[in-house]
């Protein structure tokens, strides 16, 4: 009488392998779990899809969560700034801010991106400290 036992090794084997190949095909990593490189091309390909005007909720959901962000109240408008790594400097392990894209927004839309307006809006709210903002910018 012959044994059993190795076609059950062989199903189990053949079921485990074909188990594999479905979740290598099939998964997709969210933008969360991508490592830096991927992350950082896919960040740079989203950057060409997004529009004035997009919710952050919209931004975060398609880009993922932000590197870095910073926010202030400016004449009763909340003004925050999402910063993505779109681009590699020094390969020390750390993200830094001039690794970044900023994403600005006034209250939850999108209103720019790039880092000349990042200066430009540092430029403009740089002497306000006290959250009202003497301008009359967009930025």
């Amino acid at each position: 009488m012959k044994s059993k036992l190795p076609v059950i090794i062989g199903s189990i084997f053949a079921a485990y392998l074909a188990f594999v190949a479905v979740v290598v095909l099939v998964y997709e990593p969210t933008v969360d779990e991508m490592d830096w490189e991927d992350r950082q091309a896919y960040i740079n390909g989203k950057l060409t899809e997004i529009s004035i005007g997009q919710s952050i909720t919209q931004i975060k959901s398609m880009m993922g969560k932000a590197d870095f962000s910073e926010a202030k109240m400016v004449n009763e408008s909340t003004l925050q700034v999402l910063f993505y790594r779109t681009h590699h400097k020094k390969s020390d392990g750390e993200t830094t801010r001039d690794e970044c894209t900023p994403l600005l927004f006034r209250d939850q839309k999108l209103i720019a991106w790039g880092e000349a307006s990042y200066q430009v809006y540092l430029s403009r709210n740089s002497t306000d400290t006290s959250g009202s903002d003497s301008s009359n910018t967009d930025i």
